[in-house]
């Protein structure tokens, strides 16, 4: 049994005009979204700016409320709060945010900061819960005078770790995290995403790794789902997605990463215009009517992509293995 399983997962903000303030129509930022995320691997959700990734991560962690479908911890469905409490969920499930200034309260100094979900959920003697920040400091890089500044007093990348120090506090099963370098420096990013690695192997933690940057998620996650227009459109390992993407979205996705050999920056450049052609001549065919992704279609057995059934059988051939 998997750590998570999100079925037919919907989160839709109501829409309401008119002078009686009626209920019109809705925002489907996510609109039945399935994955599973086993234990101890890093899952990588990855889409554009207003896709629908961050708002899955929040409904997962419990910070937006479902429409429908449902979230399976250990079996049980967690968007009841019963279940919450019984299993003590909000223990176990952790989130490191994508801004990590407005995430720390900047009137409390990082001892407190840090200490807090133990002060929640440990309930530890004073001189235990210090060790226990200290050592949590020291996990992450970070001394011990750190203890008794503010989140101003550190860096962007400082901070980020001051956030993984708070999330993994309570030693949970699954951190979401949320674009968690997307603000930091390419060097800053590899000290942070080292730090997640190391905690993970340590911790046996899983992650939902939340990201826009395919060049990152690359590195972190085996297993990876592409979102878009608060739809699934392609899930596969990470050799499925980059070796051998079928959804046009996705390809555009990976036309976008940064070429870093100079030599070859005509030829990327031509390449992504290329690719950027077909996507405004052909994405209408794989979208539906209303501009929305189909259903997932099983193209192998790691492989799913969201296509009309023709076209999903024209690919699969041409994939050279055909899964019903």
């Amino acid at each position: 049994m998997s750590l998570i399983e999100i079925k037919d997962l919907k989160v839709h903000y109501p829409i309401r005009t008119g002078f009686w303030n009626r209920i019109t129509d809705s925002v489907r930022a996510v609109d039945g979204i399935t994955f599973n995320i086993e234990a101890g691997e890093t899952y990588g959700l990855v889409g554009e700016s207003g896709s629908g990734k961050s708002t899955t991560g929040k409904s997962v962690v419990g910070l937006e409320k479902v429409t429908s479908g449902s979230i399976l911890y250990k079996g049980q469905d967690i968007t009841k709060a019963d279940n919450r409490r019984k299993l003590d969920y909000n223990r176990d499930v952790q989130m490191i945010f994508q801004d990590s200034l407005s995430s720390l309260n900047p009137r409390k100094r990082i001892e407190d900061i840090i200490a807090e979900p133990l002060r929640n959920f440990e309930h530890l003697s004073k001189d235990d819960e210090k060790l226990r920040v200290l050592q949590l400091l020291d996990i992450v890089g970070l001394d011990a005078d750190a203890l008794y500044k503010y989140p101003h007093q550190f860096s962007g990348g400082q901070r980020q770790r001051i956030g993984v120090a708070r999330a993994v506090a309570t030693n949970p099963k699954l951190i979401i995290a949320d674009e968690p370098v997307s603000a930091l420096d390419l060097s800053v990013q590899a000290q942070v995403l080292n730090f997640m690695k190391k905690i993970q192997r340590e911790f046996g933690i899983s992650y939902l790794f939340i990201s826009h940057d395919l060049g990152v998620v690359r590195h972190m996650c085996n297993n990876i789902a592409i979102m878009n227009r608060g739809r699934l459109v392609e899930i596969g390992t990470r050799d499925d997605i980059y070796n051998h993407p079928l959804h046009i979205y996705t390809k555009r996705l990976l036309a976008a990463i940064p070429e870093t050999n100079v030599n070859q920056r005509e030829a990327h450049r031509a390449s992504r215009l290329a690719v950027e052609k077909v996507y405004q001549e052909q994405q209408s065919k794989y979208y539906d009517d209303d501009g929305e992704a189909y259903p997932l279609v099983q193209i192998t057995k790691t492989h799913a992509v969201a296509l009309p059934q023709a076209l999903a059988q024209q690919l699969a051939t041409q994939e050279g293995e055909v899964q019903a």
